[in-house]
């Protein structure tokens, strides 16, 4: 059984996007959803410095549309579960066709300015932290009055906070662990500061008209299965202002039953917790189109129900 991932914030690179740009019909596609969301992705994808695509207005659109556009260059895809890592899940709720490319697009163009917004109100970051015995680090941020943005299992919690309380956590990280690692992200998400953004996406979302996924969504809130487009929905608003629990999903995979893992483009981050976290299973990142062969023998291995000649979008 496949299952087909998005990576979250931080995931994306300087000109990650130009090789992709160069299979036939990407660049057209990437234009239209440029034009439709009004963020040249072009630009940012391909020439942007990594200062201008840290901006979480331009790096949530920018990775939604990586994901959808190295996955379309995949053919035909029947993966067992999908599910995405924070902004990822617009990503994934385009995979389960709860949402259509254009309408996930426009939806993450308004997240990302929506936390952007939210971030410019206070200082504040996140960390990554490496290690460690997970109570014993729990406890740490609570003392520093840090959120456990993102638990991502695989021996790894994301704190998010004030500038100040991470500055506090990188002099005195927990005991155990090894590295607290600062995070390409403007802001602390997943925590109250983006509260300020849920409102705005509440009003975004009435304009939607969620379907219900085609196959199974795993929720990052809690690792549950989703079955219907409102509540998939509902969780992508909600989340913004709430932890990742990316070690639940991992364990709902593993309970479905999952044999492979494959990642979208810009991928590497959640193949690399799930072969901590999920031993036995095959893993495989989309970077660039040089891992197309490579993601399409995996999923004629572990995915029957898609023809195993699919071609490039």
């Amino acid at each position: 059984m496949l299952v087909l991932v998005a990576p979250g914030q931080g995931a994306q690179t300087p000109g990650f996007l130009t090789p992709w740009l160069e299979l036939p019909g990407a660049a057209d596609r990437v234009a239209a959803w440029s034009d439709a969301i009004g963020l040249d992705l072009v630009h940012y994808g391909t020439e942007a410095d990594a200062e201008a695509i840290r901006d979480t207005a331009v790096a949530q659109p920018l990775l939604v549309a990586a994901g959808l556009l190295s996955a379309a260059a995949l053919g035909e895809v029947a993966p067992g579960a999908v599910a995405g890592h924070s902004v990822g899940e617009i990503t994934a709720a385009a995979f389960a066709s709860v949402l259509d490319d254009t309408a996930a697009l426009r939806l993450v163009r308004r997240r990302g300015q929506a936390m952007a917004e939210a971030a410019a109100v206070t200082a504040t970051g996140m960390a990554a932290l490496l290690g460690g015995d997970p109570e014993v680090t729990l406890a740490h941020l609570e003392k520093l009055g840090l959120t456990p943005a993102n638990v991502n299992g695989a021996g790894q919690i994301v704190a998010a906070g004030t500038l100040e309380q991470i500055d506090a956590l990188v002099a005195d990280k927990p005991e155990g662990v090894r590295r607290v690692v600062p995070l390409k992200v403007a802001g602390a998400f997943h925590t109250t500061h983006m509260a300020p953004a849920v409102a705005e996406l509440e009003t975004a979302a009435k304009e939607l008209a969620p379907a219900d996924p085609v196959v199974p969504y795993v929720s990052n809130r809690d690792g549950a299965r989703v079955a219907t487009g409102t509540e998939v929905l509902e969780r992508l608003v909600g989340q913004v202002a709430n932890p990742v629990r990316w070690d639940l999903c991992m364990e709902t995979f593993q309970e479905l039953g999952a044999t492979a893992l494959l990642e979208v483009c810009p991928g590497g981050t959640l193949t690399g917790l799930a072969k901590r976290a999920m031993p036995g299973v095959k893993t495989l990142a989309l970077k660039t189109p040089d891992d197309l062969d490579a993601a399409r023998a995996l999923i004629a291995e572990h995915s029957p129900a898609a023809p195993a000649d699919s071609q490039t979008a």
